[in-house]
């Protein structure tokens, strides 16, 4: 069965054929450029840019393998959470292509999808382990018994861990999106240059907070001259980023021993973070744990994931209904 599975839930137009369930046939992904002057995801300008980009995406996604629509048994997309003009063009488009096809549709819960993109990643894992999504929009602790069965351990009681990563980025003047130059930034700085609040932490909880690391930031650089943040502009974003990911660090290992899992799947954009790897790898390989990651593309939105999670269901014979709506915050469960 081939999939062809479409995400737009906020600021990535992407197209992508999976094919017997594992198989990333295609994946294109077009990250938008039009909000970085703003400094954050402007909704009207994401929607605008899916209508204008939607087509010769898939045409190019169908192109790359040599596909058309008609080698194409069945369609995904993401119908939640996310901005809602944003995923009614996705959503719209599949559910449009799979009506005048006579074809079957799925849609696809985005965390589901982001849960899926290791299963893509590792084809020999099953599908029960433990989840740390984390992500720009969600950081969760998701208990996986199996696609389409959850139990959410923890998540955060605020802020996401993303967010923090892309608000600190702002505050240092790194631009928007701005996780990638922070974790850049930091491999040149002292983890130790100042101690950061661990919101949450040894308190035997599993839910995350990150406004208060995020606001400490920025209260931290407020008290500095425009000298003193140019010199430590690194220092800053190398503790800052220690906070974060010992946070993530101490309550996957506090869930691990809870579940008596011995398998850690990490996804979302957050999982391609360098120190994040590198402190999981450490202390999972302590523990004698398994811990994986998607590859990097696949780790921030694709429709890989979700063509992935769209032909688990559709393998099922599950289907949605063709007035199946976008719901912006629709929970994993």
């Amino acid at each position: 069965m081939n999939v062809l599975g479409i995400e737009t839930s906020c600021d990535e137009t992407s197209v992508a054929v999976v094919g017997d369930g594992h198989q990333v046939l295609s994946n294109i992904i077009y990250s938008q450029s039009v909000h970085k002057k703003f400094g954050g995801v402007v909704p009207e300008l994401a929607s605008r840019e899916h209508i204008k980009r939607i087509v010769p995406i898939m045409n190019e996604a169908l192109d790359e393998v040599g596909m058309t629509l008609d080698d194409i048994d069945g369609y995904a997309a993401t119908f939640g959470p996310g901005l809602v003009g944003a995923l009614l063009v996705g959503l719209s488009m599949a559910k449009s292509l799979a009506w005048g096809r006579n074809k079957p549709f799925y849609a696809v819960n985005h965390l589901e999808g982001h849960i899926v993109a290791n299963l893509l990643a590792h084809p020999d894992l099953d599908d029960n382990f433990l989840t740390l999504l984390v992500s720009g929009g969600h950081t969760m602790l998701i208990d996986v018994k199996g696609i389409g069965n959850y139990t959410v351990l923890g998540k955060t009681l605020d802020d996401a861990a993303g967010e923090a990563f892309d608000k600190v980025a702002k505050i240092l003047g790194l631009g928007y999106p701005g996780g990638v130059a922070l974790d850049k930034l930091a491999q040149t700085g002292d983890p130790e240059y100042f101690r950061f609040p661990r919101a949450l932490s040894g308190k035997g909880r599993l839910d995350f907070s990150y406004s208060g690391l995020k606001t400490a930031v920025a209260l931290h650089v407020k008290k500095l001259s425009d000298e003193d943040l140019a010199s430590k502009k690194a220092d800053i974003a190398a503790s800052f980023q220690e906070a974060a990911v010992d946070v993530l660090c101490d309550k996957s290992i506090l869930a691990l021993k809870k579940t008596g899992r011995e398998l850690l799947a990490i996804s979302g954009g957050v999982a391609a973070n360098s120190r994040l790897r590198n402190r999981m790898d450490e202390v999972c390989d302590k523990l004698g744990i398994r811990v994986v990651y998607p590859p990097l593309h696949l780790c921030t939105d694709n429709a890989a994931m979700i063509a992935g999670a769209g032909h688990i269901h559709l393998s099922r014979g599950e289907t949605s209904p063709f007035n199946a709506n976008a719901v912006p915050y629709q929970k994993l469960v």
